[in-house]
């Protein structure tokens, strides 16, 4: 895998599989609670330029499980401006790039299901890296479930000799809100500039996503029986109302979005179906 056009196929390939799996899962889990259970709505679409690629929204809304859920890859290239090269690791001299990846983030019908966000992603300019992550935001405090996702994530990252204690961290001070000086939620891992060993960075990013797989199912079978009322559902709305300041405020992956000509819906997809701020 030393040649770099292998490397973006493979990487590409994997993203699309991915994808493909984590759907599937998550309609499962909609099957299982309702007979006629929602299913997701798949949009293509394509840069501007159609050369420089595009990629696949899957979304699903209004289920029983999933308030809202949207499960985008995207494959793209092309060339930053210059007031954004600098933004970006090794586009200073041409701002030539392509990137490759994944984003899921899911708001839950029920408040007692915290929501989920993961992505991973393989970037070339004119060095070549990946970077990703998963974090949690509950809106109630569940230090058992807290545990459960640390200790998970731990596994995937001494499996394949990463530095959880780092990537914990990273995650810590990336997913936080100055303004209101607190996290986002419970944590996780987040991590970038991945570019030691390919091979091996590969394996990683590989075993995070079957990671997030597991680790979301179980997190949402063992609550999803679990009652709530209108009052714990205003909670959650207004945890919300924190989350979709970060993404439109504070998050790379919206600001790199929109500076290489993303489709606009996809970069947006991170925002929940309904809000409330106080």
């Amino acid at each position: 895998m030393k040649n770099i056009k292998e490397r973006k196929k493979f990487a590409n390939n994997w993203f699309i599989f991915l994808q493909s799996q984590i759907c599937r899962q998550f309609e499962d889990l909609e099957k299982n609670v309702r007979k006629k259970s929602k299913l997701f709505i798949k949009r293509e679409w394509k840069k501007e330029n159609i050369n420089e690629g595009g990629g696949t929204a899957f979304l699903l809304k209004n289920g029983k499980i999933f308030d809202k859920v949207g499960v985008n890859q995207s494959t793209v290239s092309g060339q930053f401006k210059k007031e954004f090269r600098n933004k970006i690791y090794g586009t200073q001299k041409n701002g030539e790039y392509w990137a490759s990846g994944i984003s899921v983030v899911a708001h839950m019908k029920n408040p007692k299901i915290p929501a989920l966000h993961f992505n991973t992603r393989f970037i070339v300019t004119s060095k070549c890296w990946f970077g990703g992550g998963m974090d949690v935001t509950p809106s109630y405090k569940d230090d058992r479930e807290k545990n459960f996702v640390h200790k998970e994530l731990e596994q995937v990252c001494r499996r394949d000799n990463k530095s959880y204690k780092k990537y914990k961290k990273w995650c810590e001070k990336y997913f936080y809100l100055p303004h209101h000086h607190e996290q986002r939620g419970i944590g996780g891992i987040f991590f970038d500039y991945e570019k030691k060993n390919w091979e091996k960075d590969f394996r990683f990013i590989r075993n995070l996503g079957l990671g997030f797989i597991d680790i979301t199912k179980k997190i949402i079978t063992h609550k999803e029986k679990v009652k709530w009322n209108h009052k714990e559902k205003e909670k959650q709305l207004l945890k919300r109302g924190r989350y979709i300041e970060f993404n439109l405020l504070y998050d790379r992956g919206t600001k790199f979005g929109l500076n290489s000509g993303g489709d606009i819906s996809s970069i947006l997809m991170s925002l929940p179906p309904e809000a409330k701020w106080k």
